[in-house]
Protein backbone atom coordinates (compact mmCIF):
# COMPACT_ATOMS: atom_id res chain seq x y z
CA UNK A 1 0.00 0.00 0.00
CA UNK A 2 1.21 3.53 -0.81
CA UNK A 3 0.16 5.82 2.06
CA UNK A 4 -1.07 9.32 1.37
CA UNK A 5 1.16 10.83 4.08
CA UNK A 6 4.88 11.46 3.77
CA UNK A 7 6.91 8.39 4.70
CA UNK A 8 10.45 7.97 5.99
CA UNK A 9 12.99 5.65 4.40
CA UNK A 10 16.48 5.68 5.91
CA UNK A 11 15.61 8.94 7.58
CA UNK A 12 14.73 10.61 4.27
CA UNK A 13 11.25 11.99 3.58
CA UNK A 14 9.50 10.45 0.58
CA UNK A 15 7.28 12.57 -1.63
CA UNK A 16 3.57 12.30 -0.97
CA UNK A 17 1.72 9.99 -3.37
CA UNK A 18 -2.05 10.03 -3.84
CA UNK A 19 -4.03 7.34 -5.64
CA UNK A 20 -7.68 7.90 -6.63
CA UNK A 21 -10.32 5.61 -8.12
CA UNK A 22 -12.72 7.51 -10.38
CA UNK A 23 -16.22 6.53 -11.55
CA UNK A 24 -18.17 8.08 -14.45
CA UNK A 25 -21.75 7.28 -15.49
CA UNK A 26 -23.36 10.59 -16.43
CA UNK A 27 -24.65 9.60 -19.88
CA UNK A 28 -24.03 6.50 -22.00
CA UNK A 29 -20.48 5.49 -21.01
CA UNK A 30 -19.79 3.44 -17.90
CA UNK A 31 -16.22 4.09 -16.83
CA UNK A 32 -13.72 3.54 -14.04
CA UNK A 33 -10.08 4.61 -13.79
CA UNK A 34 -7.18 4.86 -11.37
CA UNK A 35 -5.00 7.97 -11.33
CA UNK A 36 -1.91 8.45 -9.18
CA UNK A 37 0.16 11.54 -8.51
CA UNK A 38 3.41 11.85 -6.64
CA UNK A 39 4.14 15.28 -5.23
CA UNK A 40 6.15 17.36 -7.69
CA UNK A 41 5.57 14.97 -10.59
CA UNK A 42 2.95 14.70 -13.37
CA UNK A 43 -0.14 12.65 -12.66
CA UNK A 44 -0.24 9.13 -14.10
CA UNK A 45 -3.23 7.27 -15.48
CA UNK A 46 -2.71 3.74 -14.18
CA UNK A 47 -5.86 2.45 -15.87
CA UNK A 48 -8.90 3.70 -17.76
CA UNK A 49 -11.81 1.38 -18.57
CA UNK A 50 -14.86 2.49 -20.58
CA UNK A 51 -17.90 0.35 -21.42
CA UNK A 52 -19.84 2.15 -24.15
CA UNK A 53 -23.55 1.79 -24.91
CA UNK A 54 -23.65 2.77 -28.58
CA UNK A 55 -25.22 -0.50 -29.76
CA UNK A 56 -27.75 -0.45 -26.93
CA UNK A 57 -29.19 2.89 -28.05
CA UNK A 58 -28.54 2.71 -31.81
CA UNK A 59 -32.09 1.76 -32.74
CA UNK A 60 -33.59 4.75 -30.89
CA UNK A 61 -31.66 7.63 -32.50
CA UNK A 62 -30.38 8.83 -29.13
CA UNK A 63 -29.71 7.84 -25.55
CA UNK A 64 -32.66 6.28 -23.70
CA UNK A 65 -32.18 7.32 -20.03
CA UNK A 66 -33.86 4.24 -18.51
CA UNK A 67 -31.80 1.82 -20.59
CA UNK A 68 -28.62 3.76 -19.83
CA UNK A 69 -29.25 3.68 -16.08
CA UNK A 70 -29.81 -0.08 -16.06
CA UNK A 71 -26.68 -0.68 -18.09
CA UNK A 72 -24.65 1.46 -15.69
CA UNK A 73 -25.95 -0.51 -12.70
CA UNK A 74 -24.97 -3.77 -14.41
CA UNK A 75 -21.50 -2.67 -15.52
CA UNK A 76 -20.11 -0.41 -12.77
CA UNK A 77 -18.78 -3.20 -10.55
CA UNK A 78 -17.15 -4.86 -13.56
CA UNK A 79 -15.58 -1.55 -14.56
CA UNK A 80 -14.16 -1.06 -11.08
CA UNK A 81 -12.73 -4.58 -11.00
CA UNK A 82 -11.09 -4.18 -14.41
CA UNK A 83 -9.69 -0.73 -13.55
CA UNK A 84 -8.13 -2.00 -10.31
CA UNK A 85 -6.73 -5.10 -12.03
CA UNK A 86 -5.22 -3.11 -14.90
CA UNK A 87 -3.69 -0.63 -12.47
CA UNK A 88 -2.26 -3.42 -10.34
CA UNK A 89 -3.75 -2.01 -7.14
CA UNK A 90 -6.33 -3.07 -4.59
CA UNK A 91 -8.86 -1.07 -2.64
CA UNK A 92 -6.34 -0.85 0.20
CA UNK A 93 -3.94 1.05 -2.06
CA UNK A 94 -6.41 3.86 -2.68
CA UNK A 95 -6.66 7.19 -0.89
CA UNK A 96 -10.18 8.14 -2.02
CA UNK A 97 -13.10 7.40 -4.35
CA UNK A 98 -14.11 10.12 -6.83
CA UNK A 99 -17.43 9.93 -8.65
CA UNK A 100 -19.41 12.06 -11.09
CA UNK A 101 -22.24 13.55 -9.01
CA UNK A 102 -23.69 15.60 -11.90
CA UNK A 103 -24.69 17.09 -14.23
CA UNK A 104 -26.15 14.36 -16.41
CA UNK A 105 -28.96 11.88 -16.85
CA UNK A 106 -30.11 11.43 -13.28
CA UNK A 107 -30.48 7.64 -13.40
CA UNK A 108 -26.93 7.17 -14.60
CA UNK A 109 -25.48 9.69 -12.17
CA UNK A 110 -27.35 8.03 -9.30
CA UNK A 111 -25.98 4.61 -10.28
CA UNK A 112 -22.42 5.88 -10.05
CA UNK A 113 -22.96 7.79 -6.80
CA UNK A 114 -24.53 4.77 -5.10
CA UNK A 115 -21.71 2.50 -6.26
CA UNK A 116 -19.11 4.94 -4.93
CA UNK A 117 -20.96 5.25 -1.62
CA UNK A 118 -20.98 1.49 -1.26
CA UNK A 119 -17.24 1.24 -1.80
CA UNK A 120 -16.63 4.14 0.58
CA UNK A 121 -18.84 2.62 3.28
CA UNK A 122 -17.19 -0.79 2.95
CA UNK A 123 -13.59 0.48 2.96
CA UNK A 124 -13.72 3.72 4.94
CA UNK A 125 -12.16 5.57 2.01
CA UNK A 126 -13.10 9.26 1.61
CA UNK A 127 -15.82 10.05 -0.93
CA UNK A 128 -15.26 12.91 -3.39
CA UNK A 129 -18.13 14.17 -5.57
CA UNK A 130 -17.00 15.62 -8.90
CA UNK A 131 -18.74 17.90 -11.37
CA UNK A 132 -18.61 16.14 -14.74
CA UNK A 133 -17.81 19.43 -16.48
CA UNK A 134 -14.92 20.05 -14.08
CA UNK A 135 -13.55 16.68 -15.16
CA UNK A 136 -13.43 17.87 -18.77
CA UNK A 137 -12.17 21.32 -17.81
CA UNK A 138 -9.28 19.95 -15.74
CA UNK A 139 -8.19 17.30 -18.25
CA UNK A 140 -5.47 19.58 -19.76
CA UNK A 141 -3.87 19.73 -16.31
CA UNK A 142 -3.87 15.93 -16.19
CA UNK A 143 -2.38 15.53 -19.66
CA UNK A 144 -0.19 18.63 -20.01
CA UNK A 145 0.18 20.07 -16.51
CA UNK A 146 -0.88 23.55 -17.64
CA UNK A 147 -1.00 26.29 -15.02
CA UNK A 148 -4.00 28.26 -13.77
CA UNK A 149 -5.60 30.42 -15.02
CA UNK A 150 -6.33 29.14 -18.53
CA UNK A 151 -9.15 29.55 -21.02
CA UNK A 152 -11.13 26.37 -21.65
CA UNK A 153 -13.51 25.72 -24.54
CA UNK A 154 -15.61 22.73 -23.58
CA UNK A 155 -17.28 21.53 -26.77
CA UNK A 156 -19.07 18.19 -26.84
CA UNK A 157 -22.31 16.36 -27.56
CA UNK A 158 -24.04 17.86 -24.56
CA UNK A 159 -22.18 21.03 -23.66
CA UNK A 160 -20.48 24.05 -25.16
CA UNK A 161 -19.09 26.87 -23.04
CA UNK A 162 -16.10 29.11 -22.51
CA UNK A 163 -14.58 28.97 -19.03
CA UNK A 164 -11.68 30.64 -17.29
CA UNK A 165 -10.31 27.95 -14.99
CA UNK A 166 -8.63 29.44 -11.92
CA UNK A 167 -8.71 26.43 -9.61
CA UNK A 168 -10.31 22.98 -9.19
CA UNK A 169 -13.55 24.63 -8.05
CA UNK A 170 -13.07 28.15 -9.38
CA UNK A 171 -14.51 28.71 -12.87
CA UNK A 172 -15.88 31.80 -14.60
CA UNK A 173 -18.16 31.21 -17.57
CA UNK A 174 -17.73 33.74 -20.37
CA UNK A 175 -20.45 32.29 -22.58
CA UNK A 176 -22.07 29.13 -23.83
CA UNK A 177 -24.74 27.65 -26.05
CA UNK A 178 -28.26 28.86 -25.39
CA UNK A 179 -29.79 25.80 -27.07
CA UNK A 180 -28.12 22.78 -28.66
CA UNK A 181 -24.48 21.77 -28.31
CA UNK A 182 -22.34 21.34 -31.46
CA UNK A 183 -22.21 17.57 -31.03
CA UNK A 184 -25.99 17.41 -31.08
CA UNK A 185 -26.04 19.46 -34.28
CA UNK A 186 -23.51 17.13 -35.93
CA UNK A 187 -25.52 14.05 -34.90
CA UNK A 188 -28.76 15.55 -36.22
CA UNK A 189 -27.07 16.49 -39.49
CA UNK A 190 -25.82 12.94 -39.94
CA UNK A 191 -29.32 11.53 -39.38
CA UNK A 192 -30.88 13.99 -41.82
CA UNK A 193 -28.37 12.96 -44.48
CA UNK A 194 -28.49 9.22 -43.81
CA UNK A 195 -24.99 9.01 -42.32
CA UNK A 196 -24.02 6.65 -39.48
CA UNK A 197 -23.72 7.67 -35.85
CA UNK A 198 -21.84 9.16 -34.12
CA UNK A 199 -22.47 12.05 -36.44
CA UNK A 200 -19.35 14.12 -35.88
CA UNK A 201 -16.83 11.80 -37.55
CA UNK A 202 -19.31 10.93 -40.34
CA UNK A 203 -20.00 14.56 -41.26
CA UNK A 204 -16.31 15.45 -41.06
CA UNK A 205 -15.37 12.58 -43.39
CA UNK A 206 -17.97 13.67 -45.96
CA UNK A 207 -17.00 17.34 -45.70
CA UNK A 208 -13.44 16.62 -46.85
CA UNK A 209 -14.68 16.22 -50.43
CA UNK A 210 -17.32 18.95 -50.33
CA UNK A 211 -17.63 22.55 -51.45
CA UNK A 212 -18.32 24.61 -48.32
CA UNK A 213 -19.42 27.63 -50.42
CA UNK A 214 -22.12 25.94 -52.49
CA UNK A 215 -24.89 26.26 -49.88
CA UNK A 216 -25.47 29.27 -47.67
CA UNK A 217 -25.67 28.48 -43.95
CA UNK A 218 -26.29 31.15 -41.30
CA UNK A 219 -23.66 32.07 -38.70
CA UNK A 220 -25.92 32.31 -35.63
CA UNK A 221 -25.38 35.11 -33.10
CA UNK A 222 -22.29 36.59 -34.75
CA UNK A 223 -24.27 39.81 -35.05
CA UNK A 224 -24.62 39.96 -31.25
CA UNK A 225 -21.92 40.92 -28.76
CA UNK A 226 -20.55 38.45 -26.25
CA UNK A 227 -19.55 34.81 -26.28
CA UNK A 228 -22.90 33.01 -26.24
CA UNK A 229 -23.60 30.58 -29.08
CA UNK A 230 -26.53 28.90 -30.82
CA UNK A 231 -26.55 25.84 -33.07
CA UNK A 232 -30.21 24.89 -33.33
CA UNK A 233 -30.75 27.14 -36.35
CA UNK A 234 -28.00 25.37 -38.29
CA UNK A 235 -29.89 22.09 -38.04
CA UNK A 236 -33.04 23.78 -39.35
CA UNK A 237 -31.09 25.39 -42.18
CA UNK A 238 -29.64 22.05 -43.22
CA UNK A 239 -33.08 20.41 -43.20
CA UNK A 240 -34.50 23.12 -45.47
CA UNK A 241 -31.55 23.02 -47.85
CA UNK A 242 -31.73 19.23 -48.08
CA UNK A 243 -35.47 19.32 -48.81
CA UNK A 244 -34.95 22.00 -51.46
CA UNK A 245 -32.30 19.91 -53.22
CA UNK A 246 -34.56 16.84 -53.14
CA UNK A 247 -37.50 18.86 -54.49
CA UNK A 248 -35.41 20.40 -57.30
CA UNK A 249 -33.51 17.28 -58.35
CA UNK A 250 -35.78 14.43 -57.32
CA UNK A 251 -33.26 13.11 -54.81
CA UNK A 252 -29.99 13.69 -52.99
CA UNK A 253 -26.82 12.85 -54.88
CA UNK A 254 -23.46 12.07 -53.29
CA UNK A 255 -22.05 15.48 -54.23
CA UNK A 256 -25.09 17.21 -52.72
CA UNK A 257 -24.48 15.40 -49.44
CA UNK A 258 -20.78 16.17 -49.20
CA UNK A 259 -21.40 19.82 -50.09
CA UNK A 260 -24.09 20.07 -47.40
CA UNK A 261 -21.71 18.53 -44.86
CA UNK A 262 -18.92 20.91 -45.86
CA UNK A 263 -21.15 23.96 -45.62
CA UNK A 264 -22.58 22.93 -42.27
CA UNK A 265 -19.16 22.16 -40.78
CA UNK A 266 -17.69 25.45 -42.01
CA UNK A 267 -20.55 27.37 -40.38
CA UNK A 268 -19.83 25.65 -37.04
CA UNK A 269 -16.11 26.40 -37.41
CA UNK A 270 -16.71 30.07 -38.23
CA UNK A 271 -18.99 30.54 -35.21
CA UNK A 272 -16.64 28.79 -32.80
CA UNK A 273 -13.59 30.63 -34.11
CA UNK A 274 -15.15 34.09 -33.80
CA UNK A 275 -16.63 33.41 -30.37
CA UNK A 276 -13.29 31.97 -29.21
CA UNK A 277 -11.56 35.13 -30.41
CA UNK A 278 -13.91 37.19 -28.22
CA UNK A 279 -13.39 34.89 -25.24
CA UNK A 280 -9.61 35.14 -25.67
CA UNK A 281 -9.82 38.93 -25.53
CA UNK A 282 -11.68 38.78 -22.21
CA UNK A 283 -9.24 36.21 -20.84
CA UNK A 284 -6.11 38.10 -21.92
CA UNK A 285 -7.43 41.25 -20.25
CA UNK A 286 -6.64 39.51 -16.95
CA UNK A 287 -2.94 39.30 -17.93
CA UNK A 288 -2.34 35.61 -17.14
CA UNK A 289 1.30 34.62 -16.56
CA UNK A 290 1.20 31.79 -19.11
CA UNK A 291 -1.68 32.49 -21.54
CA UNK A 292 -3.19 29.18 -22.62
CA UNK A 293 -6.21 28.14 -24.65
CA UNK A 294 -7.36 24.58 -24.02
CA UNK A 295 -10.14 22.64 -25.71
CA UNK A 296 -11.80 19.43 -24.57
CA UNK A 297 -14.87 17.39 -25.43
CA UNK A 298 -15.59 14.98 -28.25
CA UNK A 299 -16.12 17.71 -30.87
CA UNK A 300 -12.56 18.89 -30.19
CA UNK A 301 -11.44 15.94 -32.31
CA UNK A 302 -12.78 17.67 -35.45
CA UNK A 303 -9.70 18.68 -37.43
CA UNK A 304 -11.27 21.75 -39.04
CA UNK A 305 -12.37 23.09 -35.66
CA UNK A 306 -9.02 22.35 -34.09
CA UNK A 307 -7.16 24.05 -36.96
CA UNK A 308 -9.26 27.17 -36.49
CA UNK A 309 -8.58 27.28 -32.76
CA UNK A 310 -4.86 26.69 -33.28
CA UNK A 311 -4.79 29.60 -35.74
CA UNK A 312 -6.38 31.92 -33.17
CA UNK A 313 -3.91 30.80 -30.49
CA UNK A 314 -0.93 31.42 -32.74
CA UNK A 315 -2.21 34.85 -33.76
CA UNK A 316 -2.71 35.92 -30.14
CA UNK A 317 0.47 34.24 -28.86
CA UNK A 318 -1.39 31.79 -26.63
CA UNK A 319 -0.27 28.25 -25.96
CA UNK A 320 -2.77 25.71 -27.30
CA UNK A 321 -3.53 22.29 -25.89
CA UNK A 322 -6.07 19.59 -26.61
CA UNK A 323 -6.10 16.24 -24.78
CA UNK A 324 -6.00 12.96 -26.73
CA UNK A 325 -9.38 11.89 -28.12
CA UNK A 326 -9.77 9.10 -25.54
CA UNK A 327 -9.67 11.76 -22.82
CA UNK A 328 -11.90 14.24 -24.68
CA UNK A 329 -14.92 11.95 -24.65
CA UNK A 330 -16.48 10.78 -21.36
CA UNK A 331 -14.04 8.80 -19.23
CA UNK A 332 -13.26 8.20 -15.57
CA UNK A 333 -9.60 9.26 -15.63
CA UNK A 334 -10.70 12.89 -15.80
CA UNK A 335 -13.06 12.29 -12.85
CA UNK A 336 -10.29 10.64 -10.83
CA UNK A 337 -7.96 13.57 -11.52
CA UNK A 338 -10.57 16.22 -10.72
CA UNK A 339 -11.27 14.30 -7.52
CA UNK A 340 -7.55 14.24 -6.77
CA UNK A 341 -7.34 18.02 -7.01
CA UNK A 342 -10.38 18.37 -4.71
CA UNK A 343 -8.91 15.81 -2.31
CA UNK A 344 -5.58 17.63 -2.12
CA UNK A 345 -7.50 20.86 -1.40
CA UNK A 346 -9.13 19.17 1.60
CA UNK A 347 -12.58 18.51 0.11
CA UNK A 348 -14.57 15.54 1.43
CA UNK A 349 -18.19 14.49 0.88
CA UNK A 350 -20.44 12.48 3.15
CA UNK A 351 -23.03 9.79 2.54
CA UNK A 352 -25.51 12.57 1.86
CA UNK A 353 -23.78 13.34 -1.46
CA UNK A 354 -26.61 13.92 -3.93
CA UNK A 355 -26.87 13.05 -7.61
CA UNK A 356 -27.59 16.25 -9.53
CA UNK A 357 -29.09 16.53 -13.03
CA UNK A 358 -27.91 20.16 -13.22
CA UNK A 359 -24.74 21.56 -11.71
CA UNK A 360 -23.22 24.71 -13.23
CA UNK A 361 -19.49 25.16 -12.80
CA UNK A 362 -19.87 28.90 -12.42
CA UNK A 363 -22.23 29.32 -9.48
CA UNK A 364 -22.45 33.09 -9.96
CA UNK A 365 -23.78 33.11 -13.54
CA UNK A 366 -27.37 32.33 -14.58
CA UNK A 367 -27.89 28.74 -15.74
CA UNK A 368 -27.79 28.18 -19.49
CA UNK A 369 -31.12 27.25 -21.05
CA UNK A 370 -32.09 24.03 -22.79
CA UNK A 371 -31.69 20.29 -22.32
CA UNK A 372 -30.24 18.32 -25.19
CA UNK A 373 -30.20 14.59 -25.84
CA UNK A 374 -26.82 14.19 -24.16
CA UNK A 375 -28.06 15.63 -20.89
CA UNK A 376 -29.08 18.87 -19.23
CA UNK A 377 -27.15 22.06 -19.84
CA UNK A 378 -25.32 23.49 -16.87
Amino acid sequence: MIPAALTQINGQAMAKTTTILGLESSCDDTAAAVVRQTQGEPAQILSSVVFGQTELHSAFGGVVPELAARAHAEKLDLCVRDALDQAGVGLGDLDAIAVTAGPGLIGGVLSGVMCAKGISAATGLPLIGVNHLAGHALTPRLTDGIAYPYLMLLVSGGHCQFLIARGPEDFSRLGGTIDDAPGEAFDKTARLLGLPQPGGPSVEAEAVNGDAKRFHFPRPMLDRPGCDLSFSGLKTALLRLRDQVVADNGGLKRQDRVDLCAGFQQAVVDVLVEKTRRACALYLAENPDVPTLAVAGGVAANRAIRAGLESISAGLDLSFTAPPLALCTDNAAMIAYAGLERYEAGARDGMDLAARPRWPLDQTSPAMLGSGKKGPKA
